[in-house]
């Protein structure tokens, strides 16, 4: 057997690396403000709009710090004409005198040094207690507005020093004597930065100083808009316990008077109000030193297990909980039952706060925890001894929430019971993708079974899963877990999600990582549409937050010339496409056709109108175009209704955002709600909005 024939192979050498020319002169140093301007969205979060508001944000906070620290009383925020911003306060104004380090007004080395304030002292002369902790508010904001004048009165002096960009115009300077003290900082923010700069909100600023003024106890905050002449002035003397009673206006209250605690504990400060209704959602905000703490923290953990001991202390000791012979209870209340219906804010007043993650969300102070559930557990202890009755409805409310926890936990088991015998699908209703990729896969939840049909036949079978709904389903804004729970259409969900609901919901179950809102263009289309959306809201809304609920965005109109179609999803689209057909048919007309001679009949009389003039324009309309009008999904054919609304490459899908959860839990509430008297102001107040309205 001849050996096989030997072979060489040249193996080219791979060039020799270059040398690195990464050395100390390519090391840059953003010096001053510079590091803002280079990336503010470490500092504001966005250069959106957010970003924009967040300016104010950081300004009003530290005049809010003067007024916590009872050396203001006042804060006015001024929208101008030119979008510039001022905000002023009474308060000590900034010191003014030569810095010990920077050899600068230390008014300058406020205004244009990061991390550098009256914040990070042992509190003696500068903040005990502070919103803002980094020293960074004012500067950041400097260095991102186009120009900032600062006026300080102190000393019997208006002190003032103007900035472009961060960066000081000239020294800091003395004018005329004046009994005013306080700081007063207008700045216009910078268009190279953000995306507009005239785009402030109103209803934001207010909703925000609103808050402020709740939390910050006798403060008088007033807000003017130069743009528009109004002029707002929030000022409660109540505290979190007037933040309760605005909360719940045009609810049934159980407990009349709210319960309110104001108490300082060494150098913490504890102030808690609360009040139940008749609802079935657990309302609670948290804030320290005025931040709120969307994730709670230490003083919530501290605040539950103290409301959960002491409601349950109160009805053993007055025999509304049954006992057995030993005197202890056969079934103790939990914390789901003592927070249904309940609405309460904590504020927690401390130095030295420490919050987990950039966002201040949660509060990690641990011996925050024992002071709130000693200071909370003995006053709300005393307040169910001196009010009975409202104390003896508490109960109730509670013992009846315990009852539907009951009836809800057997109806769920039923469900999830049910879901694994059917593979979590239901047949004949369902019709699921062959993917089981969540990420892949979407469902679409569908208004009827005409537009289900449709639907189904023109759908991508792969990743695309079709839920149709027979009618509306429950309105969940007044309903208890355990009443969803045996309606047909919430509980075919509930399978087809796969995540379970209530306690023992978990998001990483579910089978679906675009789940669509399908319903008709019509009246009865959006009504199912709110339906559906408080549903996820009030029950899954971890789903809303994680991303995965969009609204499918199907056409109101098809538009047809000749070989010419095009679908429209607004009526300006509508009659931006008429218009540009009408040009058309104009430019060919006048190739074709003779000047038309002159009108010769009389004109309208001005602000008259034709008794044929809709008759006229409808004739106009039709000789330009064919149009349809869509108002039920059933009303397109399978592969219409690809085209327009299910195929990725050319649908329109909203993704469902909560940014502001407060704002929303009070539209959903006033919306959805028994209380009529609410709903009808909002009608009255919006209904010159609504146009083109399909009845």
């Amino acid at each position: 057997m001849p050996k096989p024939k030997k072979t060489t192979k040249k193996i080219a050498k791979k060039p020799a690396p270059k040398k690195s020319s990464y050395q100390a002169k390519d090391i840059q140093v953003l010096e001053g403000l510079k590091p803002v301007r280079k990336r503010p969205g470490m500092y504001i979060g966005s250069t959106g709009i957010d970003g924009l508001h967040h300016l104010i944000w950081e300004i009003v906070d530290n005049s809010i710090d003067e007024a916590m620290a009872e050396h203001a009383t006042t804060v006015k925020v001024i929208l101008h004409k030119d979008n510039s911003i001022t905000v002023e306060d009474d308060g000590r104004g900034i010191p003014v005198d030569k810095h010990p380090t920077t050899k600068k007004s230390a008014l300058e080395t406020i205004m244009t040094t990061l991390h550098a304030g009256g914040k990070f002292g042992d509190g003696s002369g500068g903040y005990k207690v502070s919103g803002g902790l980094h020293g960074v508010g004012a500067s950041v904001v400097n260095a991102l507005s186009e120009w900032m004048k600062v006026e300080v009165g102190r000393d019997g002096f208006i002190h003032s020093q103007e900035y472009k960009r961060g960066e000081a115009v000239k020294a800091v300077k003395k004018g005329e004597k004046t009994k005013w003290t306080g700081t007063r900082i207008t700045w216009k923010a910078d268009a190279e930065i953000f995306d507009q700069v005239d785009n402030y909100n109103w209803n934001t600023i207010l909703n925000h100083l609103r808050q402020q003024a709740y939390l910050t106890k006798g403060v008088k905050i007033q807000i003017t808009n130069e743009n528009t002449n109004q002029t707002e002035e929030f000022h409660f003397e109540g505290g979190v316990k007037s933040y309760v009673e605005h909360l719940n206006v045009g609810k049934e209250t159980i407990n009349k008077d709210p319960f309110y605690v104001d108490k300082q504990s060494g150098n913490i400060r504890v102030e808690i109000a609360l009040q139940y209704v008749d609802d079935y959602k657990e309302r609670l905000y948290a804030f320290a030193n005025n931040i709120h703490n969307i994730d709670g923290g230490s003083h919530v953990v501290g605040f539950r297990s103290a409301l959960t001991r002491t409601i349950n202390n109160y009805a053993k000791k007055n025999n509304l909980i049954k006992t057995n012979g030993n005197g202890k209870s056969d079934a103790s209340l939990t914390g789901d039952d003592v927070r249904e219906g309940l609405t309460v804010i904590i504020s927690i007043k401390l130095p030295n706060p420490q919050f987990e993650g950039q966002t201040k969300s949660k509060l990690g102070n641990a011996n925050i925890r024992t002071i709130t559930d000693s200071v909370f557990s003995q006053y709300f202890a005393s307040y169910l001894e001196e009010h009975p009755t409202e104390a003896r409805r508490i109960v109730n409310k509670v013992l009846l929430a315990a009852k539907a926890r009951l009836a809800a936990r057997a109806a769920r088991d039923t469900i999830i019971r049910k879901g694994a015998l059917e593979g979590m699908t239901l047949p004949g209703k369902l019709a699921d993708c062959s993917s089981r990729d969540p990420e892949k896969s979407e469902l679409y939840i569908v208004e009827g079974d005409s537009a289900g049909g449709s639907a189904k036949q023109g759908r991508d079978r792969g990743f695309q899963a079709i839920l149709p709904l027979r009618g509306k389903i429950l309105n969940v804004e007044r309903a208890r877990l355990d009443k969803i729970l045996s309606n047909n259409e919430i509980k075919s969900m509930i399978i087809a999600l796969g995540t379970g609901i209530g306690e023992q919901f978990d998001i990483e179950k579910i089978r679906y990582h675009r789940i669509i809102i399908m319903t008709d263009a019509d009246i009865d289309g959006a009504h199912i549409r709110t339906l559906l959306l408080t549903f996820f809201y009030r029950y899954m809304p971890d789903i809303i937050e994680k991303g995965y609920l969009y609204i499918a965005q199907p056409p109101l109109y098809q538009i047809k010339k000749g070989k010419y179609q095009e679908y429209v999803y607004s009526e300006e689209e509508k009659e931006a496409v008429l218009s540009k057909l009408e040009k058309e048919a104009k430019s060919k007309s006048k190739k074709t056709e003779p000047e038309p001679e002159p009108d010769t009949e009389e004109p309208l009389v001005e602000g008259g109108e034709s008794p044929e003039a809709s008759e006229v324009e409808e004739e106009k309309i039709k000789k330009i175009a064919d149009i349809q009008r869509y108002k039920g999904l059933g009303e397109m054919n399978p592969s219409q209704l690809w085209n327009t609304t299910m195929d990725p490459e050319h649908r329109i899908m909203y993704r469902v955002t909560v940014e502001k959860a407060q704002e929303a839990d009070q539209v959903f509430s006033m919306l959805m709600g028994d209380e009529v008297a609410p709903r009808k102001r909002f009608i009255q107040q919006h209904a010159k909005d609504v146009q083109d309205l399909d009845i």
